[in-house]
């Protein structure tokens, strides 16, 4: 965990740029458990992280959003306990967490805290907060918008309900999830992350309607891969930019008399932005033009328009970079290097932003070449490592029974 409270700005002992795969942590964990605790896990649970094709800056607006859950994940090996703690040895972070559930208290910003936060949120819901020991690692790149850490939260959530016997309701263990970022760990962030990674759909994005939480399913089109651009920058959520955004369209919002810049329209907006100040146009011309790229991208998806598809992410970077002033020297970069390369259909940054990822559409055929040739290029205009890989659409936080069960 770094100081600014994300889980992990450093990486794991995972190779950079290739995962090991979801095989290779379960069985991680399942051996330091038995080393550890003796005798082997009752259950292993898993939740991915993901990446957003398109809809940035959207969620805490009320707004749409499109991501993916990845095969990249968190697994958590476990066994309930009689005692009612809770025991966690990280393999990532080389630690050991030991809390009892009724007295949890923040005392930092180590990745522990997203353990602490999901049993005082399951004990603010009403819900029992059982104890269990186990051993978690991850193959998710920490600090680069893949949502490492909604995958520390949803994972634990699976972990609490498999060792208490509480049903698994998608939904609302995302709006617990979410109230783990904004209550305990201070990021006042939207429901995206909780919801893909509780919910995901292998093959599919999901359109989220983050009001409602209505989500509809959105096929990959055929022939097309995801490909994730690491840029080696990272830059944390807590006390940087990211409440400022939130705020500005807060009072966007206000000035256009709606509960959340989602209510207006295109039309809405033009007609009526004039009294804003320049900056707080900007915030809310990409929110309010996002939500509209969002919803057309999920209907090309729905009719297997890849380039209409990567037009509207290349139109939603150039809306983060010169509207929301969300990307960074390193994320353009890459983004135009993607975007010159054969077989790719468009590009943007994905995440937060300020540094991280970016997500390119390529040709399945082309994938090998695209991510060999902009790791090339990248390092020669940056002197940065850039990690590309190539992401399936993967299925939510899930649990299966362990060797002891």
């Amino acid at each position: 965990m770094s100081r600014s409270g994300r889980a992990g700005e450093r990486r794991s002992g995972t190779p950079p740029g290739r995962g090991a795969g979801a095989a290779g942590v379960r069985e991680r964990v399942e051996r330091e458990f038995a080393e550890r605790f003796g005798g082997a896990p009752t259950f292993v649970v898993r939740a991915p992280g993901r990446v957003n094709l398109i809809g940035e800056h959207t969620d805490y607006n009320d707004g749409f959003v499109l991501p993916i859950a990845i095969d990249r994940e968190v697994r958590i090996a476990l066994r309930p306990r009689g005692d009612g703690r809770v025991v966690l040895r990280s393999l990532d972070y080389d630690e050991t967490l030991v809390l009892e559930p009724a007295a949890v208290r923040r005392t930092g910003a180590g990745w522990g805290e997203y353990v602490k936060g999901v049993a005082w949120a399951l004990r603010e819901a009403g819900l029992t907060a059982a104890g269990w020991e186990g051993v978690m690692a991850g193959d998710v790149p920490r600090g680069a918008g893949l949502s490492s850490s909604a995958a520390v939260e949803l994972a634990a959530l699976r972990a609490f309900a498999a060792a208490g016997g509480l049903p698994w309701r998608p939904l609302e263990m995302a709006r617990l999830g979410q109230r783990v970022e904004n209550a305990w760990i201070g990021v006042a962030s939207g429901i995206m992350d909780q919801t893909v990674i509780a919910a995901g759909r292998a093959g599919h994005a999901l359109l989220i309607d983050c009001r409602s939480l209505a989500i509809e399913p959105a096929p990959l089109p055929d022939g097309a891969a995801v490909v994730v651009l690491d840029t080696g920058t990272r830059r944390g959520l807590v006390g940087s930019a990211y409440n400022d955004r939130r705020r500005q369209c807060e009072a966007a919002a206000r000035h256009f008399g709606v509960a959340a810049l989602r209510d207006v329209a295109l039309d809405g907006f033009r007609e009526r932005a004039a009294g804003l100040d320049p900056v707080t146009h900007r915030r809310a011309r990409h929110v309010v033009t996002e939500n509209d790229r969002t919803l057309r991208a999920a209907d090309a998806m729905r009719r297997g328009d890849v380039a209409g598809l990567g037009r509207l992410m290349d139109a939603s970077h150039a809306s983060l970079r010169d509207d929301f002033q969300v990307t960074n020297a390193a994320l353009d970069a890459i983004v135009e290097i993607a975007r010159a390369q054969p077989g790719c259909h468009g590009a943007r940054m994905t995440g937060a932003g300020f540094g991280g990822c970016a997500v390119a559409l390529v040709d399945a055929d082309a994938a090998a070449a695209f991510v060999a040739e902009v790791g090339r290029r990248y390092a020669a205009l940056t002197g940065l490592r850039a990690e590309c890989y190539v992401c399936q659409a993967a299925d939510g936080a899930s649990v299966e029974k362990g060797p002891g069960a």
